[in-house]
């Protein structure tokens, strides 16, 4: 079984779910995967030219368009990621939008959902950034 489950890791990440706990929604609690690392930067919600969308869900569907572009020069997509971590300005947007958020991450991302955390912090380098995510991908070998 094992052997099945490393194997399986080499074409796409694998979520890891002990039993006896709750099944989460939105996100994983662990996943394991073999093959290349792609790693981002904080990556936030600006496009091209360095402007920022309007507001915490169009800039969040920015941010989430941005990884997967970096995602694309390594070869990879949204399935290959196997970790998120989200650093918002204000917990309370994030929670009050979380059905149009989820509507826009799959939007963006698709159903899956890797291991992720969120954290508030209380500013974030770029002054009109409501949002920063860091990335983590694998591309099987």
């Amino acid at each position: 079984m094992r052997e099945d489950l490393i194997a399986a890791c080499a074409e796409r990440p694998q979520v890891l779910q002990p039993a006896d706990w709750p099944v989460p929604r939105g996100y994983a609690n662990g996943m394991m995967a073999q093959g290349r690392l792609i790693v981002t930067g904080g990556v936030v919600g600006w496009n091209a030219q360095g402007t920022f969308a309007d507001g915490f869900i169009p800039q969040v569907c920015q941010t989430l368009e941005n990884i997967v572009a970096i995602l694309a020069e390594g070869d990879a997509g949204p399935q290959h990621l196997v970790r998120l971590t989200w650093y918002v300005t204000d917990l309370g947007a994030y929670k009050s939008g979380l059905r149009d958020l989820g509507r826009a991450y799959r939007d963006v991302i698709g159903a899956h959902y890797p291991a992720m955390a969120l954290v508030q912090v209380a500013g974030l380098v770029e002054d009109e950034a409501l949002v920063e995510i860091e990335a983590t991908a694998v591309v099987g070998a």
